[in-house]
């Protein structure tokens, strides 16, 4: 009876995952003919971003467990990687964004490899250490590495960055509607993001993920393989996330060492807390409200950052599962006071007519 009542609810689960699904889809499908201003749009673009950062950083913290505070960093990484493709070699973007993603892997197996064997605050340290060299590398290169015309450049980019390196095409293509063309590229891969998402948390190995993160030592009790499999959500993170990168630096034509920023990474932190950490959609509502309410006190000038971290604040003392969180418990309440309605009138039926 148990399993049966179990796997009821796994599959009403999936169903209330596939309507919502549905509903964002075509939402995003219609928001474009909504939409007239170029500045909304564009940050609904960057909030898409965002998003896509959050929700790996959520599979890597939210459901494996792994503190990591390099997420800008793979973010940063897969952007400059894709840059200086396309700058030295003189690749297209759409050619350059592939091996951006991949040398982001890779620059994420080199970090897990020395931070893996570590656990709790300890990985959180030595990746924020990773992170800010990465940023103090970047801003301190000023060795004239070649020419560009009669300007020398560093092989970094140095405090400037890189910008005008080529774009998605959408320019040429589509003329005075090409962001448009660029948010249904970027909201592509926001959505096939948290498809692949979706499928490793409900996956065999996600479980596995879970069971690092609740209980390791019976996991590793059970045959998992701690490093191994962190190793992997590390690596599939860093896809993901290095691919977003080189998207953020070809949508805008640039990219510099101020994306990794600490501003940067506790907004993605914070984006996660307030939707939900270990949530599915946790990120995406986090961003919407985050984004949002940002905006929304974009006039307050210097209590915009003050009011940002109220509702930071009131989230985590109010709402510690997060908004999704909360919204999952006040549902399954309510199930079960239905479950419980009807049983509990006929114990007092039966009890009234025993009397």
């Amino acid at each position: 009876m148990t399993q049966i009542s179990r796997s009821k609810g796994i599959s009403g689960s999936a169903r209330l995952d596939l309507l919502v699904s549905l509903l964002l889809i075509t939402a995003a499908v219609a928001l474009p003919f909504m939409v007239d201003s170029r500045y909304v749009l564009g940050q609904i673009v960057l909030a898409l971003f965002y998003a896509t950062i959050a929700s790996q950083w959520n599979l890597l913290f939210g459901f494996a467990g792994i503190f990591s505070l390099a997420q800008m960093a793979m973010f940063a990484f897969g952007g400059y990687v894709t840059a200086m493709i396309c700058f030295y070699f003189g690749w297209n973007v759409w050619a350059a964004l592939l091996p951006g993603a991949l040398a982001t892997v890779v620059f994420s197996l080199v970090v897990g490899l020395a931070c893996l064997r570590l656990t709790g605050v300890y990985v959180a340290l030595l990746t924020l250490a990773i992170a800010q060299t990465m940023y103090l590398l970047i801003v301190t290169d000023t060795e004239c590495f070649t020419m560009v015309g009669s300007i020398c450049r560093q092989f970094t980019g140095g405090a400037v960055g890189f910008a005008r390196f080529g774009d998605l095409g959408t320019r040429a293509l589509l003329k005075g509607q090409w962001l448009v063309g660029n948010y249904a590229i970027i909201a592509t891969l926001f959505t096939v993001t948290m498809i692949v998402t979706y499928i490793i948390v409900k996956s065999p190995i996600g479980l596995a993920f879970k069971a690092l993160k609740d209980n390791p030592g019976y996991a590793v009790a059970r045959g998992v393989n701690r490093f191994q499999a962190q190793l992997l959500v590390f690596g599939i993170s860093a896809f993901f996330t290095g691919l977003a990168g080189g998207f953020y630096a070809a949508h805008f034509q640039a990219i510099g060492p101020g994306i990794l920023s600490m501003s940067q990474l506790m907004f993605i932190i914070a984006i996660t807390v307030v939707g939900g950490v270990g949530t599915f959609w946790g990120p995406l509502v986090g961003t919407i409200v985050l984004v949002g309410a940002d905006e929304l006190m974009r006039e307050v000038g210097e209590f915009r950052t003050l009011g940002l971290g109220l509702i930071i604040a009131l989230s985590i003392l109010l709402m510690p599962k997060g908004l999704v969180g909360r919204a999952g418990d006040l549902a399954r309440w309510l199930r079960h006071r239905n479950i419980a309605g009807p049983g509990t009138k006929l114990q007092e039926n039966q009890a009234a007519a025993g009397e």
